[in-house]
């Protein structure tokens, strides 16, 4: 004898008004999300590529292969792989350090963390050029040893760092919290020492938050721009960033450039939201 599974048909006129209103609403929620979703972030894409090969995949290329264009992507690159190391370096040591133990200032070093947050980066920048330029504080004492440190890659490092530096940590605090120190405890009290304890207990436990984090990073470190625009100098070919070059290209006129040079930053934006995606789908409580 087979046994039917199906749910039965609802009758009761009150019921299924609640439910067609229901089904309005979650449709009425749905076309806005949607709409909005077009509006603010898709269009500008579709719009971006679209100007950029306006005039034809030819003058595309030549526009990517100009050299300004590619030592802005040299540039850009090439800071994203000095900062996310110590990024990730750092946000380890400070999270290892906020939740395996209890020292004064340790509510502080949390708010310091988040400090990148709350200060608008071209202020940020401001800040790093009062204090480590010719005339700054630090600067003007380091100016006697011949040492500049604004207006080249050393200052664009800089302030990188500065508005990257909660995404790594903020991601490892939770984490550790929840997952306590138990095991690592255990590798201690069984003979292992501190590199072997983080490499083979906690390592992989935070692996997933830790990749997560540096994705985030990455893409703040390329698409930055407020603060790199103060203490980089604007100077051409030699310390413009993409984000910066696309500004220069468009005042310059050259609007197809600077689209062609927008899309990089574009291609970059959308892998950065396929693999934070993938690593949520996957791993959505480990980060």
């Amino acid at each position: 004898m087979t046994v039917s599974t199906s749910r039965p048909a609802i009758t009761n006129p009150q019921v299924l008004a609640l439910f067609r209103k229901q089904a309005r609403k979650r449709a009425l929620l749905i076309a806005i999300a949607i709409t909005f979703a077009l509006i603010v972030m898709a269009l500008p894409v579709i719009a971006i590529f679209t100007r950029a090969f306006a005039e034809g995949l030819a003058i595309y290329w030549s526009n990517i292969i100009m050299p300004d264009t590619l030592h802005a992507i040299w540039l850009t690159v090439l800071t994203a792989l000095i900062v996310l190391p110590i990024n990730l370096a750092f946000g380890i040591a400070a999270s290892w350090a906020i939740v395996h133990y209890r020292f004064p200032g340790r509510q502080a070093l949390q708010t310091i963390i988040e400090l990148p947050f709350s200060i608008s980066p071209i202020v940020a920048g401001l800040c790093y050029l009062l204090i480590y330029g010719s005339m700054g504080l630090v600067g003007r004492w380091l100016d006697g040893f011949d040492i500049q440190l604004m207006f080249n890659l050393t200052g664009i490092v800089l302030v990188s760092l500065f508005v990257t530096c909660p995404f790594v940590a903020r991601e490892l605090i939770p984490l550790m919290e929840i997952s306590g120190r138990d095991q690592e405890e255990a590798a201690l009290t069984l003979g292992a020492n501190g590199w072997q304890t983080f490499l083979h207990v906690t390592l992989p436990k935070i692996k997933w938050a830790l990749l997560y984090g540096a994705i985030l990073a990455n893409a703040r470190v390329i698409g930055e721009f407020g603060a790199v625009s103060v203490v980089s100098g604007n100077i051409r070919g030699e310390t413009m960033t993409l984000p910066l070059q696309v500004q220069l290209l468009y005042d310059d006129y050259n609007a197809t450039g600077a689209f062609a040079a927008a899309t990089v930053l574009t291609v970059i934006a959308v892998i950065t939201l396929v693999l934070r995606s993938a690593i949520e789908a996957r791993h959505p409580h480990e980060h």
